[in-house]
């Protein structure tokens, strides 16, 4: 594939986003989920409203920017606003920043491909499977925080994995924006640490190793290791991490991180003064404390951190019905009386299922292959070729598995109430997973392999059109909305 073709993949992967999330934005003339927080909490630093919010405060600058900024454009004297924000806003001025901010992540999330690979047609994969998942297009499609997390985490890696590919005085400036960038990630929600622990995993790791076999060399099996996965020449990913500079790393990805945390709390501190910088983080942990256990009974819509790769419990963020098509698209209020309702509005937050379980098998299968080749490659019998370098293939195995594990292992030790788009932060390494998976297989000379990576991505776009409706909000008979709740669970 020729740069020109590479090029118009990537644009049109951008207008798709892009278009998918303006597509209807006004739609539904209220506040969606947990807009009622966040487009209040924006509005409120607008007006000088000193308020508390259990999360950092970032993305509600960011959605206050957009609002304040929207006055220039034409639908800001839309006739179609409400007022449930604090001010007379038209949907579309708390939902624009998002959906445009949203339009990117496919693209960062190719970009690392890229750099993860240096290859077109894994970058391309990937750009369009994150394009094609339901979660993202609807989370970016209303005034909500966390695709904030993603979008900065992801950029933050993406420009660290740039830091690697460079040396130097460029190599110490991607570094310390990587840093920063990591800090803003933080500033939006605390979980936005999981994307820097998935820098520090397999940094820790592979000097643990190192360690190991300089302690060890004169055993064998260590003597094999060092030769077969810490060659000199031809240096690979896992190379690169591995020879970080302690001291760089502790600093551009430790120190700066905080230190820009810090600065971003100062606007909302000097707003709202009850609260000092140690006591609003105290008030924060009770906060969290105080929702509760991770059960139903709580919240009807908790999911457990183990149920997120099945998408057994997604959510709907916005369900009403009416009598018909002609009706004005309803706002919440008492439901119409039985046998009335014939036809159904729902926002159901929940991935491209074909998408989100190819992902978690690709994880699975990637885990198996990466820890087969590390423990038996360098022991064949002498007919079969001795692995003499750690391949790239290695290396993006080590980085997909480490922050998968970064971005959803920690969830395991959390008591309150969580939901199904916290795995938002780890479900994007299961798309580079997959996509990696069916770029190999269409590069494959077996026709049952290529085969396969077509019905997968044949499958992967059908899915996306087939769950469209409850993504995008649009109206669907009750037997249609059924026909799109394979489970009972996701009702």
């Amino acid at each position: 594939m020729n740069k020109k073709w590479f090029w118009l993949g990537i644009i049109t992967i951008f207008f798709l986003s892009l278009s998918l999330r303006f597509w209807g934005l006004h739609r539904f003339n209220t506040l969606v989920f947990d807009e009622v927080y966040y487009a209040n909490f924006a509005t409120n630093y607008l007006t000088d409203t000193p308020f508390f919010d259990g999360h950092p405060p970032l993305a509600k600058y960011i959605i206050a920017f957009g609002i304040w900024f929207s006055r220039y454009f034409p639908f800001s004297k839309n006739n179609l606003v409400n007022g449930l924000s604090g001010y007379l806003l038209s949907p579309l001025q708390y939902r624009w920043l998002n959906a445009f901010t949203g339009s990117f992540i496919p693209l960062l999330v190719a970009a690392i491909a890229y750099n993860l690979s240096y290859r077109y047609s894994f970058c391309l994969l990937v750009g369009f499977f994150t394009a094609c998942d339901g979660i993202f297009l609807v989370e970016s499609r209303y005034a909500l925080i966390n695709q904030y997390v993603v979008f900065f985490g992801l950029l933050a890696q993406l420009l660290f994995l740039l830091a690697l590919a460079n040396e130097g005085v460029k190599f110490n400036l991607l570094l310390l924006f990587a840093g920063i960038i990591f800090g803003a990630s933080i500033s939006c929600k605390w979980n936005g640490l999981s994307f820097l622990l998935g820098i520090y995993l397999p940094c820790f790791l592979l000097r643990a190793a190192k360690c190991l076999i300089a302690k060890y060399q004169s055993f064998c099996i260590f003597k094999k290791l060092e030769k077969s996965y810490f060659q000199i020449n031809n240096i690979s990913l896992i190379e690169k991490i591995a020879s970080i500079n302690f001291i760089k790393l502790v600093f551009f990805l430790g120190v700066v991180p905080v230190i820009i945390y810090s600065l971003i709390w100062i606007p909302h501190l000097q707003l709202d003064t009850r609260y000092g910088f140690l006591e609003v983080h105290q008030k924060i942990l009770q906060f969290h404390k105080g929702l509760g256990g991770n059960h139903s009974y709580i919240h009807p819509y908790c999911a457990p951190w183990y149920t997120w790769p099945l998408m057994i419990r997604p959510i709907a963020y916005y369900y009403q019905m009416a009598s018909s098509i002609k009706d004005r698209l309803p706002v919440f209020g008492p439901p119409l009386p039985n046998g009335t309702g014939k036809v159904l509005y729902d926002v159901h937050a929940m991935g491209n299922p074909f998408l989100w379980w190819f992902g978690l098998a690709a994880i699975l299968f990637v885990a198996f292959a990466f820890l087969w080749q590390l423990a038996f490659a360098n022991f064949h019998k002498n007919n079969v070729a001795v692995t003499t370098s750690i391949s790239v293939d290695m290396g993006i195995s080590l980085f997909l598995l480490c922050n998968y594990a970064a971005n959803l292992l920690p969830w395991a030790g959390v008591s309150r109430c969580v939901f199904i788009y916290h795995y938002m932060t780890s479900v994007v390494f299961a798309f580079l997973a997959i996509a990696w998976l069916v770029d190999r297989c269409l590069a494959s000379y077996n026709l049952v392999l290529r085969a396969s990576g077509v019905t997968i991505i044949f499958l992967i776009v059908a899915g996306f059109v087939f769950w469209m409706p409850i993504y995008l909000g649009l109206p669907l008979s009750p037997e249609a909305y059924k026909m799109r709740m394979w489970f009972d669970s996701w009702i």
